[in-house]
């Protein structure tokens, strides 16, 4: 009996893999929409070299360089790969994948959980080809001394502004001022006398719970327009060196510089009356220095007259 012989076709081991293409420019200028069209075209020619690639899908963002602008195309096209659409994503430079060193390593991470490989043609990197731990633990490193980077530029921009006087913390409204119409702080005349009588209140003997006493026996509202007042809004505008027109701008959180603009707006009372509520509040204060240290009086503070 005659063997017969089957024909069996030969198996495809390298299946055909979706490529994608991601392209981006910063603006619609001429010369980076030539930029676009030349990476367009290095890039597709690259997938055809690839005989198991398949060009799926060409996705281009314009006009893109903000840090928060949205980037549709490149959301549409990690959508794809988390969908498994796509196997392989091609484009020109790590800088023009990400906007920054953050953005980039938030996309190769959610490619990497998506099993998509990602290719950076000019500085020929490949995640199928080198550690993509190795890589991502660099751009780490990248993230935050980049991070840490734009955080002394945002200081050293507050600074300058504040050093020039052109800082908007300069005109921070407050109670007692209004904005005019250029945005300029202009005194509220009404609120301003308000002010007015509670540093003479406080210079004539009153306690602060005296202030509050007769602003409520007055009947005027807080700030807040709140029918009674609080210890901490008597104790803020005391202390608040602004009512003499006098603005210091200070880093709270390191100390490390101040600033300080005179007659910056109208002032509400004069240097002298401000000195002189300091050095009564000094007075007051029940912490005192002496061959013992600085430490708490037994003595308070009382606004009552003795006899």
């Amino acid at each position: 009996m005659a063997s017969k012989i089957y024909y069996i076709p030969a198996t495809n081991d390298r299946l055909e893999k979706n490529v994608a293409i991601y392209c981006r420019v910063s603006t619609n200028e001429k010369e980076q929409l030539y930029s676009l069209s030349s990476q367009i075209s290095a890039l597709t020619r690259a997938v055809a070299n690839v005989n198991q690639w398949r060009l799926a899908d060409i996705f281009i963002d314009i006009g893109s360089a903000k840090r928060n602008a949205p980037r549709r195309e490149f959301e549409r096209l990690l959508k794809e790969c988390e969908a498994h659409n796509i196997s392989v994503v091609l484009t020109k430079s790590i800088s023009r994948f990400g906007r920054d060193t953050v953005d980039t390593l938030s996309a190769i991470n959610r490619l990497k959980k998506a099993g998509v490989r990602l290719i950076f043609e000019d500085e020929d990197l490949d995640t199928d080809k080198i550690d993509s731990n190795l890589m991502i633990s660099v751009m780490e490193s990248f993230a935050q001394a980049e991070t840490e980077s734009r955080s002394d530029n945002i200081r050293m921009g507050l600074a300058m502004r504040a050093a020039t006087g052109t800082s908007g913390l300069y005109k921070r409204k407050l109670y007692e001022y209004t904005k005019n119409k250029d945005g300029e702080l202009v005194i509220d005349e009404e609120q301003a006398k308000i002010v007015r009588d509670i540093f003479r209140w406080y210079l004539d003997g009153a306690s602060v719970l005296g202030v509050i006493k007769k602003l409520s026996d007055a009947g005027i509202p807080s700030p807040t327009g709140k029918e009674k007042w609080n210890k901490r809004m008597i104790e803020t505008m005391l202390k608040n060196q602004k009512y003499t027109g006098t603005v210091t701008l200070l880093d709270s959180a390191t100390q490390e510089y101040q600033y300080q603009m005179k007659e910056c707006i109208s002032p509400i009372i004069t240097e002298s009356e401000f000195r002189a509520v300091q050095e009564e509040k000094a007075k007051r204060s029940n912490i005192v220095t002496d061959n013992d240290g600085t430490h708490r009086s037994s003595k308070k503070y009382s606004s009552k007259k003795k006899n």
